[in-house]
């Protein structure tokens, strides 16, 4: 089966439990095909979790849902040493990072010390715990839950760390059409619909999730698109509305972003519109706003989205 075919199997089953949130979809599909970490960013109630755990349901891998908590500890996700009397000796024993597909829910409820156990992780695929590496298992992808409203008791995500995720996507309130069919669907459930109740199955694995890596790796990008990601990326750099720029990272994550959408739509070459489709999930969390910027209320979407604009367009 090709990336499309995939594509079109993952989704058909979402869509028996997640209604609209067409972006999100697509975007946390994209992640999971490229093996990229995503961040979704949403209020309560508008289907966050819910998403990933019907993508979890619609796949045969390892899945974990770690409860992100200020009192949670890296060892808690990472996993830690323990004594075996019948040996003698100490054994580490997997957190629940070791999975193919990791939901981290409220990331920004941990502290920045448990926060910061993920980076190894999300970067290297592998834990460090004792001068000893364990790699996680293939495929590895996480996704990332936040609420952007309530403050208290959370840790806001260092820009490091931000980095790591390929996409930061906004989960915003469904049409009013797509909300009535969620209070048809699920009224008599109080809100407690699940993906299992919905019937949604197994359709992928890890092989397919490899395979769809590797044709996404790839999908052919013309130098003049190359050349146009370039551009895009030196105008955030000179951008007065912008004190962090984009950095190469940003480039080659919007670069990956885009074959990714160029395969769901069956094409084997990346288009412009590709890459315009990808930028603001792509660089909204890496770039940062200067404070005069801030103070006019601008929004990095804005501020990217004039970018678009400003910048030349190959044919």
């Amino acid at each position: 089966m090709s990336v499309e075919q995939h594509y079109q199997a993952i989704r058909a089953e979402i869509q028996k439990v997640v209604y609209g949130q067409e972006e999100a979809i697509d975007f946390a599909l994209a992640a999971l095909f490229s093996c990229g970490h995503l961040l979704l960013e949403g209020p309560p109630g508008v289907a966050k979790t819910l998403l990933v755990r019907s993508i979890a349901a619609s796949l045969s891998l390892s899945y974990r849902r770690i409860q992100m908590t200020p009192d949670l500890l890296p060892n808690d996700v990472t996993g830690s040493s323990i004594y075996r009397e019948d040996n003698r000796q100490f054994e580490f024993r997997h957190g629940p990072v070791f999975a193919n597909f990791v939901l981290a829910d409220e990331v920004n409820r941990a502290s920045a010390r448990t926060q910061s156990a993920l980076l190894e992780a999300m970067q290297e695929s592998r834990v460090t715990f004792d001068g000893q590496e364990h790699p996680l298992p293939k495929p590895f992808v996480l996704f990332a839950t936040q609420n952007p409203i309530e403050q208290e008791g959370t840790y806001p995500l260092p820009l490091a760390q931000l980095d790591r995720f390929m996409f930061k996507v906004r989960v915003t309130y469904p049409a009013p059409a797509e909300e009535v069919r969620v209070l048809s669907e699920h009224h008599a459930t109080s809100g407690l619909s699940s993906p299992e109740a919905s019937l949604v199955q197994p359709v992928l694995g890890a092989d397919q999730i490899l395979a769809s890596q590797q044709s996404i790796r790839e999908t052919h990008v013309r130098e003049e698109v190359i050349a146009y990601v370039g551009e895009l990326l030196k105008a955030t750099r000179e951008d007065d509305s912008l004190s962090v720029g984009a950095s190469p990272r940003s480039g080659l994550m919007l670069l990956m972003g885009a074959k990714s959408l160029a395969r769901f739509r069956g094409r084997d070459f990346v288009t412009p519109d590709d890459v315009q489709s990808v930028l603001l999930p792509a660089f909204r969390h890496r770039v940062v706003l200067s404070p005069s910027a801030e103070l006019e209320g601008v929004t990095t979407d804005e501020v990217l989205g004039n970018l678009i604009e400003m910048v030349e367009v190959p044919r």
